[in-house]
């Protein structure tokens, strides 16, 4: 599948303005997606963490006040925690914002689209990085079975190897999934 027509199916309109009328804590994630063969860069995070302890998820992190808003966090964050120099000029599109039920985040994620996987430098806060094919990920997309679960929000489960994704970072790729499916790429 085309690099360039995924990146016009996920191309939009950025809002990435913080509002603090909301009741949870903010952050935002960058969504990295790269190759002739479209990969996608996600985290393992490491066990000692305070937050989201062993979880799969996309780089980035909590909004701070000297951000200028919430694209200045994922790009910051993902810098922070990967050594990847993203531009605001490089990013093209953002999903809708999740929020994580155990921890109280709402996450704006934003998407980038690069033709080859940038340079990596993982901090601490990285136990591996994962650079997983995109669309046979996104076919793994399993419907979580669990009616608790349902009843709180949609939630989903991607596979990729040993690793199982879920939660706020499901339902990132969900949203992708949804578009790519809409847009007839998936």
């Amino acid at each position: 599948m085309e690099l360039e027509k995924i990146k016009n199916a996920l191309s939009g309109t950025i809002n990435a303005q913080i509002d603090k009328s909301k009741r949870t804590k903010l952050a935002a994630v960058l969504v990295i997606i790269y190759g002739h063969e479209p990969h996608v860069i996600m985290t393992e995070r490491p066990k000692t963490m305070d937050h989201h302890a062993g979880e799969i998820s996309f780089p980035g992190g909590r909004w701070q006040d000297s951000d200028e808003d919430l694209l200045s966090t994922a790009i910051r964050e993902t810098g922070e925690e990967m050594g990847v120099a993203i531009t605001r000029s490089q990013v093209v599109g953002q999903l809708k914002p999740v929020t994580t039920l155990n921890s109280g985040f709402t996450i704006s994620p934003f998407i980038t689209i690069q033709d080859k996987v940038p340079e990596m430098n993982p901090n601490s806060e990285i136990e591996s990085i994962l650079e997983i094919p995109l669309i046979p990920l996104l076919k793994t997309m399993e419907d979580d079975k669990d009616p608790a679960h349902k009843s709180i929000q949609e939630m989903y489960t991607f596979k990729f190897q040993n690793y199982l994704i879920w939660g706020a970072s499901a339902r990132m790729l969900h949203q992708i999934s949804a578009i790519l499916s809409s847009s007839g790429l998936l």
